[in-house]
């Protein structure tokens, strides 16, 4: 049954660190229900995540072009307001997931839909779930401050790849987490997503209460910085496969995430590649769309100089048999 024209929207914000499973999340959400509109803001400007949500009947929106810190109100409240818009007219979904980028806190889209009137009188923050990967998440909460706000800020978090971590990483970022966020409720997902989505969506925002409204400070810039590589022809995973794994070594301080969507030879189906922290994971496949033009796209995103990164991609393309170009964001 459709909400009520005069109800308010609920909103469920979605962050974590980049290669956290936050679209792995996404996807339970979505085939959990209720219809649900998605608005995913990504970094760079190449975006691929709407290539990897497995629901395409779902008014999906995307922010790209680096989107971070405060920039994304100004970007974030004219689509919501259009959105609003839409529904009340049609009705066509009960609830809206906002997909944060993983290099920011949530803290703009909090103030945006806190702070507006016009916005928060329309819709109500259901909850902020965030997601951590066991094996890399003491890495990246002592690294990188935007993985602290996002903890900080969750009223729930989803502890993922439960199933690749070990007993001790496990403890140990327990008592992290108590540091951080003692009173916040913790699920565990494995890397397949199994998950209560139920008992997840029971935990609601804790609202003001005890936290205060986003001041408008923007955390200090750690310079993120993106590049995409355009690969016009179907390449071998093998080839493939033996020249990320490579630059994931070469470059294991700085290249955060690796994430896009490949075409392989005699296959129609695409796939989708993941790495994070050093670590490349199984191929995903992704479901065949209309829009598809069979040209790969990988986003690799790095939090440090970009310039030893992409002089090594140009000589890959320059000097093998790959097709593709480079693009700098």
């Amino acid at each position: 049954m459709s909400l009520n024209r005069k109800a308010r929207l609920p909103v469920i914000v979605l962050t974590g660190f980049l290669g956290s499973g936050k679209t792995t999340l996404l996807n339970r959400l979505l085939h959990q229900g209720p219809r649900t509109a998605v608005l995913i803001n990504e970094f760079g400007s190449t975006p691929v995540d709407q290539q990897l949500i497995e629901r395409q009947d779902i008014p999906l929106m995307t922010l790209s072009g680096g989107c971070l810190c405060w920039q994304v109100r100004e970007a974030l409240a004219p689509v919501l307001k259009n959105l609003w818009v839409a529904w009340s007219r049609v009705g066509s979904f009960d609830r809206v997931i906002i997909e944060a980028s993983g290099v920011a806190s949530p803290e703009p889209i909090l103030d945006t839909l806190l702070r507006d009137r016009w916005l928060a009188s329309r819709y109500r923050l259901h909850a902020v779930v965030a997601t951590l990967a066991i094996p890399h998440a003491l890495e990246q909460l002592d690294r990188f401050p935007e993985a602290r706000a996002q903890v900080a800020w969750a009223d729930t978090v989803v502890l993922t790849h439960a199933d690749m971590a070990g007993a001790e990483d496990k403890l140990r970022l327990e008592a992290r987490l108590h540091e951080l966020a003692p009173a916040t409720p913790r699920f565990s997902s494995s890397l397949r997503g199994e998950l209560d989505v139920e008992a997840l969506l029971r935990t609601r925002t804790r609202g003001t209460d005890g936290r205060p409204l986003p001041k408008g400070t923007d955390l200090p810039d750690h310079g993120f910085r993106s590049l995409s590589l355009y690969l016009d022809d179907p390449l071998p995973w093998l080839q493939l496969q033996t020249m990320l794994e490579g630059l994931l070594a070469r470059h294991r301080e700085h290249l955060v995430r690796i994430k896009g969507v490949v075409y392989l030879p005699d296959q129609i189906e695409p796939v989708a590649v993941h790495a994070a922290s050093g670590q490349l994971f199984p191929l995903v496949p992704l479901p065949v769309h209309p829009t598809d033009d069979q040209r790969g796209r990988l986003v690799f995103i790095t939090a440090g100089p970009l310039d030893p990164l992409a002089e090594e991609l140009m000589a890959a393309i320059h000097g093998s048999a790959i097709q593709g170009s480079v693009r700098l964001h």
